[in-house]
């Protein structure tokens, strides 16, 4: 093997990156507290797919966002503010809220977990307006033709949202392959989700995978969301599944042999704040391998977001496979370090620094 595997990504673009998502805010305790015991909250705008975006938007590439807001909503507002924060355009319908029972923005509540405590999430997503998305809120031909993108990035969330979500990832995947930008595909599974809809969803997941061009998912994703024997989930004894992990991503690779890139994280969780994190990179016949190492936990949620933000904008910038997933394991686990479910870059060299384990002071 050569090892000099180089994805080619669409350059003459106006975005590098574009997401579809729904957006929508967590509110955490302060100061690692249950939320049973809190009366003091944080909270953020936040979706699985602008948390992957994020890394590019901070480091400087052109980054889009497709979602759909409820009009006149302070959210809403606090949402788009915090999308311009982060450097990222954002298009997307504004649909009336149809009283107080009618439509709103996802909230997700979730304690970080503290030591032997683990983290807990309550999703309340009653009428939330992303569930309405579909590809006629948008002009496809200007957003893949006219403006061009580098790479589609769609999660297993958004694609399960709802069935007229999966119908809108399901278009957009073919939108973009007539166009030649490159698709990624985050499994992303949610049991919660997939409950009684198992063949429908099935059938999307399969079709997505079968034109994607970097695929990504940990043991449970693989397993669930297309049907492939692998070992079990849970993360427990990492270094010693590997092989599990890579045998199984062989079985993908046979199913699915039009992708080029395949990626998983690889998590044992010591405690709260204690994980170990690694991740293996199949490109080009050719296995990449980050072993497991322990890295210090502010706030799991967001991590494998990360890694995933860093692993495109390394292909994005052109760079080895080895490089790129050099740069997607650090990405993720800065991404573990800070409040927010996504990682701020300062630049390329604070992720370096972190892959290199140097955490000195820069004057």
């Amino acid at each position: 093997m050569t090892g000099d595997f180089i994805m080619k990504i669409k350059s003459d673009c106006k975005y590098a990156l574009i997401v579809p998502t729904s957006m929508g805010v967590r509110i955490s305790p302060q100061n690692g507290q249950p939320v049973r015991s809190s009366d003091l909250y944080f909270m953020q705008a936040t979706s699985a797919e602008t948390n992957v975006a994020s890394i590019s938007s901070y480091l400087g590439l052109p980054v889009k966002v497709l979602t759909k807001f409820v009009k006149d909503s302070p959210i809403a507002a606090f949402i788009k503010s915090d999308l311009r924060s982060r450097g990222m355009d954002f298009e997307g319908a504004e649909i009336p809220q149809g009283g107080p029972w009618g439509y709103r923005h996802q909230f997700n509540i979730a304690d970080s977990g503290f030591g032997s405590r683990g983290p807990r999430v309550l999703n309340d997503r009653a009428g939330e307006v992303g569930r309405t998305l579909c590809i006629d809120d948008f002009d496809i031909e200007r957003i893949f033709c006219s403006d061009g993108a580098g790479i589609l990035h769609l999660s297993g969330l958004i694609c399960a949202l709802s069935p007229d979500t999966g119908r809108f990832c399901l278009e957009l995947a073919r939108a973009a392959k007539r166009y030649g930008t490159a698709i990624s595909f985050d499994l992303n599974y949610r049991a919660s989700f997939w409950e009684n809809r198992e063949e429908e969803l099935r059938a999307i997941f399969t079709e997505i995978a079968s034109v994607s061009d970097i695929l990504v998912g940990n043991e449970e994703d693989f397993q669930l969301c297309l049907g492939v024997r692998g070992p079990e989930a849970g993360g427990k004894d990492l270094s010693a599944k590997i092989d599990g992990f890579k045998g199984m991503i062989c079985e993908v690779q046979k199913q699915f042999p039009n992708v080029s890139v395949f990626a998983t994280t690889l998590r044992e969780v010591k405690n709260a704040g204690c994980h170990l994190w690694g991740a293996l990179l199949l490109a080009d016949g050719e296995w990449h391998t980050v072993m497991p190492r322990e890295i210090s936990v502010l706030d799991r949620i967001g991590g494998g977001d990360g890694f995933v933000g860093g692993l495109l904008y390394a292909l994005i910038r052109g760079w080895d496979a080895q490089r790129c997933l050099e740069f997607g394991w650090p990405s993720g686990a800065l991404a573990t370090t800070f409040l927010t479910d996504y990682a701020q870059p300062a630049d390329e060299e604070q992720i370096w620094n972190v892959w290199k384990g140097n955490a000195r002071v820069k004057r």
